[in-house]
């Protein structure tokens, strides 16, 4: 089935809706967490749904360079890979390919990018037609087109020329997409991704594009890669809401407190960042009000208080910060665990907690925003 999406309820540009997948039901606004290689770090699927997960985001520039996106259709496909039964997003690859340029190993041109492999230092070429090869293979239930994400610093005529470039791709993606997709046993579906970096013109003529092409979602692409904090804001602000009402919308990469409220309030519906499971890794935890802390601070060595007092995960259920601390100094990987659980399912239940906001009428990014 090509994914459905119901709007429940909308309070000004705000959402609460529902995605259809052939593998559950998607509650949005929602965070959904990365599963870079086929898992997420220090955690079981099983870990992970206690954090009130309902879809997952796989890589495909990992999994093309290994396992293979072959030995993972012969499994059949990310759900039999992994054996986890809710719905999977792929993102193309692009963004991964396009970082390697900023360390000389990509060259991108109108046909596709050349890069080097930064496990082995081979050579590979990737291009929409390959990208949506390989995710077919992968059989997520949504697949993303293949885009050119300019950096946050980049010129206007160089944003200009990524944009063009990604709508000339998206074009090619849609074709080789319902090619592939006639051939395919999965249910899947492609959403494409506006580009335009800091320009509103350029974000306004992306948006004109991409909807000008029928498919069931769409995505905001090219924000937070290094704009400034003002400009992140004002292009999710002004130009989120214009994107099909009817269909999903997705803000790709963005996963702090801050970032997900004022996108909700503009009218996303979708989020997802690796931010929550790496900064657990580096001791770091988001405690009631959003904020980073970090566990290994000496304050923390005699306190039996859970991370939240206002968490229902399992690790603020179950342990205090002077245990988490404690194995997080003791180099034991449990304390990776316990802080990746926590993390995610801070962001998770905020946009659970938002959603409920929104179909009652109360939800006001403000209180949220002053905490």
């Amino acid at each position: 089935m090509t994914i459905k999406f119901q709007l429940d309820k909308k309070l000004k540009k705000a959402r609460a809706g529902k995605i259809f997948t052939s593998h559950g039901v998607v509650e949005t606004p929602i965070f959904m967490p990365v599963a870079t290689q086929s898992s997420i770090k220090a955690l079981t699927f099983d870990q992970l749904d206690t954090c009130g997960s309902q879809i997952v985001l796989s890589n495909t520039y990992h999994l093309y360079l290994r396992p293979g996106e072959e030995l993972i259709n012969k499994a059949g496909g990310l759900h039999g890979w992994t054996n986890y039964k809710k719905p999977f997003l792929t993102d193309s690859g692009g963004f991964q390919i396009f970082s390697q340029a900023a360390i000389g190993k990509c060259k991108i041109t109108d046909k596709g990018a050349n890069f080097s492999d930064h496990i082995t230092g081979s050579k590979h070429f990737i291009d929409p037609e390959k990208s949506m090869q390989i995710q077919t293979k992968l059989g997520a239930d949504i697949i993303m087109a293949f885009d050119h994400c300019p950096s946050g610093g980049a010129s206007y005529l160089e944003v200009k020329e990524a944009t063009d470039r990604t709508h000339a791709w998206a074009e090619r993606s849609f074709v080789e997409f319902e090619k592939q997709n006639a051939l395919t046993n999965y249910d899947q579906s492609l959403f494409l991704i506006a580009q335009g970096g800091i320009f509103e013109d350029l974000r306004s003529q992306s948006i004109e594009f991409i909807k000008s092409i029928d498919v069931p979602g769409y995505a905001i692409g090219g924000v937070s890669v290094g704009e400034s904090r003002e400009d992140i804001d004002r292009i999710v602000r002004d130009f989120a809401h214009l994107l099909p009402e009817n269909k999903p919308r997705y803000l790709m990469g963005v996963g702090t407190k801050e970032d997900i409220v004022k996108a909700i309030d503009s009218g996303i519906d979708m989020f997802d960042c690796v931010l929550p499971t790496r900064i657990a890794r580096h001791g770091a935890f988001f405690d009631e009000r959003g904020q980073r802390r970090s566990i290994k601070n000496a304050e923390f060595e005699n306190d039996f208080s859970p991370l939240s007092k206002t968490c229902s995960c399992y690790s603020c259920q179950n342990h205090s910060k002077a245990y988490i601390r404690h194995l997080f100094k003791a180099r034991e990987i449990t304390a990776f665990t316990l802080l990746s659980m926590h993390n995610l399912h801070y962001l998770i239940d905020l946009t659970h907690n938002i959603r409920k906001e929104i179909i009652n009428g109360d939800f006001e990014a403000e209180k949220y925003l002053q905490e």
